[in-house]
């Protein structure tokens, strides 16, 4: 009864099931270990963060550059304030407000961003406390360059003079006279008048959409696994029940929609059929004669 499962017609039926549940399995595997993936990268985070809170302040330089690792660590570095610029649209403890960005320019000739501290209200209205004079010595939460449009940073352009929407070098490249360093650090204790601005989690490490996107994708792939398995065994089963019908008879015959010319009879039939219609022409033309 089952013989017809080494047809042809079923051996790539068999052969496409064999190839395509382990794929299944081993993408929907794959998604949930980019899952766990992203969750203990959610863990480290916060781990390190915690931890460098109680860390002791490192030179600059031994952090750079940015990465997962280094990321929220207490940096220290030296100079002198320079450029003072505004980044609007921040908000802090469910407030709308700015943070005030001043360059620090170190010995090296570079300068760093350093995040001073958060006001509220507006940008182009709320003055600025002024940057301290001298040589000063700063201590704060390593960050690296933001992406406009992510983690709350406006995408948006077009700032009046004297604001940036993005931490970044690539966007302050053109509003200070300074070569710049590719990080930014967020002071621990900010200037009088403002307030600290908490530092971020490195990007790719939170339970963000992406994370779940993996954990919705590994469902995907095991259910598609299953619907595999689950057609497999239809067709297979419609297969037996075809045979079963079949050799009980309760298969119907289809007609054969064009039968085609009827073939000629032969020579001896031909002359039977002649005598049998004149045989009964004859009977028509007696029964048809008048009775006496």
């Amino acid at each position: 009864m089952y013989r017809f499962l080494l047809t042809p017609r079923w051996w790539g039926i068999n052969v496409f099931i064999l190839l395509a549940i382990p794929f299944c399995v081993f993408m929907g595997s794959w998604q949930l270990s980019r899952f766990e993936d992203r969750v203990q990268d959610h863990r480290d985070a916060g781990e390190q963060a915690t931890a460098a809170k109680t860390q002791a302040p490192r030179p600059l330089a031994r952090l750079l550059p940015v990465d997962k690792k280094t990321s929220g660590m207490q940096a220290t570095a030296t100079g002198r304030y320079g450029k003072q610029l505004l980044v609007p649209d921040r908000e802090l403890d469910d407030k709308s407000g700015f943070y005030v960005l001043t360059m620090l320019r170190t010995d090296d000739g570079r300068a760093l961003p350093v995040v001073r501290g958060w006001l509220p209200g507006d940008a182009g209205t709320t003055k600025a406390p002024a940057a301290p004079a001298g040589e000063v010595t700063v201590t704060g939460a390593l960050q690296a360059s933001e992406s406009p449009g992510s983690n709350g940073v406006p995408a948006a352009g077009g700032f009046p003079a004297g604001q940036t929407g993005a931490i970044s070098s690539a966007s302050l490249v053109n509003l200070v006279p300074y070569k710049l360093y590719d990080a930014w650090i967020t002071l621990a204790e900010a200037d009088p008048g403002m307030k600290a601005v908490p530092a971020t989690a490195p990007s790719d490490t939170g339970l963000d959409l992406k994370a779940f996107q993996n954990l919705g994708y590994t469902g995907e792939w095991f259910v598609f696994a299953g619907f595999v398995v689950f057609m497999w065994f239809r067709l297979m089963r419609r297969e037996v029940e075809f045979a079963q019908d079949a050799e009980l008879g309760l298969t119907e015959e289809t007609p054969d929609p064009d039968p085609g010319p009827t073939p000629a009879p032969a020579e001896g039939e031909a002359s039977r059929e002649a005598s049998r219609e004149d045989s009964d022409t004859g009977s028509a033309k007696v029964s048809s004669s008048p009775t006496a």
